[in-house]
């Protein structure tokens, strides 16, 4: 999947959880993009069985885009707290950077950060909890 529509659907998915239901102009306000740029994206993503267009106009991801949608979601996370954690970066620009990042590592490399984060945060969790002891 391409980094547009990553963008996208990521876009859609947050604000569904904001707002509760989301329209194409939603989608353009937030990210910046004009209502007819919005439109192309939104008919190629219901080609992919990304999204579907309610009668009213409302978008609503299907079981295919809220499974991505939460996948984008994961590895923008995962990222992000990987370059506050090990490259010190500010929360900002660690989310932006990783918004970037994802899309061009490979899957093994970012199946390793992922690991690799994981393990810290259990480290920290026991850390944690044997400090109480």
């Amino acid at each position: 999947m391409n980094k547009s529509a990553e963008d996208y659907i990521k876009t859609i998915y947050l604000l569904k959880e904001r707002l509760g239901c989301v329209h194409s102009v939603d989608v353009a306000r937030e990210m910046s993009f004009s209502k007819a740029s919005v439109s192309v994206a939104m008919s190629n993503l219901r080609k992919k069985n990304i999204i579907r267009m309610r009668k009213n106009g409302e978008i609503e991801l299907t079981q295919e885009g809220i499974m991505a949608a939460r996948e984008i979601c994961e590895k923008h996370s995962t990222l992000s707290d990987f370059l506050r954690t090990v490259a010190k970066v500010d929360e900002k620009t660690a989310k932006e950077d990783a918004r970037w990042i994802g899309h061009y590592l490979s899957p093994s490399t970012y199946a390793g950060i992922k690991k690799y984060i994981i393990a810290l945060k259990t480290k920290e969790e026991v850390s944690h909890d044997t400090q109480g002891i």
